[in-house]
């Protein structure tokens, strides 16, 4: 799918708990999409995620969106744009949503399942060769709300760019594979998660804007 114009569809509705940093992310999106030559739309109709719009997206972003957000047709369009070739970026609060649709599961490889308090830890970044990552030191020390999954992501193609050090943190469930960023392949399209994101403040650090910046821009086809 080659995308027909520069839109990168920003959604964040919410059904249950709602983040504050989401108005600073949709600002920060629209600043890293600009630098690109692309533009967002950020909504909360899941009116917006129909077949004919889809389709002219360079990316589908879900920024921090919770609970059940969808209905059938939206599900249905999200589903046939991303396995027809789309990009998909899900950003911290993406693994909140939509838990009696198998298939989101799927397509961002975590649930989500609760989180210590805020507090900083060591993010351990594996792979230094994808744009989101590249920048980044081998441990880059963030303050943040540190997910837990119901499980890791796994299945074909499944790339774990960067994961949490529990012993340097309180809270974590997962062991010492504690994944936080990855990305994989799901039918044609490409599928990129952060874990990263819960405060306002780090839409402003250059080094995250560079992270969500390098994860939009695979997502959109302009970098390998």
């Amino acid at each position: 799918m080659t995308p027909d114009t520069g839109v990168v569809l920003v959604f964040s509705a919410t059904a249950g708990y709602r983040h504050a940093s989401i108005a600073a992310g949709a600002a920060a999106l629209a600043d890293l999409a600009g630098e690109h030559g692309l533009r967002t739309r950020h909504t909360e109709d899941p009116d917006d995620l129909r077949e004919g719009a889809l389709a002219a997206c360079a990316a589908v972003v879900f920024l921090s969106p919770t609970g059940e957000v969808l209905h059938d047709r939206s599900r249905a369009a999200l589903r046939d744009y991303v396995t027809g070739g789309g990009g998909f970026l899900g950003v911290h609060a993406a693994t909140c949503a939509e838990y009696d649709w198998p298939y989101y599961g799927e397509l961002l490889g975590a649930r989500f399942d609760g989180h210590p308090e805020i507090q900083p830890a060591d993010v351990l970044v594996h792979d230094r060769t994808h744009p989101a990552t590249a920048h980044l030191p081998a441990t880059w020390r963030r303050t943040d709300e540190w997910y837990n999954f119901r499980a890791g992501p796994a299945g074909r193609g499944v790339r774990v760019l960067a994961s949490a050090d529990e012993d340097s943190y309180d809270g974590g469930t997962m062991g010492t594979t504690h994944p936080l960023v990855w990305c994989h392949p799901a039918g044609e399209g490409r599928v990129f998660y952060t874990a990263l994101g819960h405060l306002e403040s780090a839409y402003a650090d250059p080094e995250f804007r560079r992270h969500l910046g390098g994860a939009l821009q695979w997502c959109a086809g302009l970098a390998d």
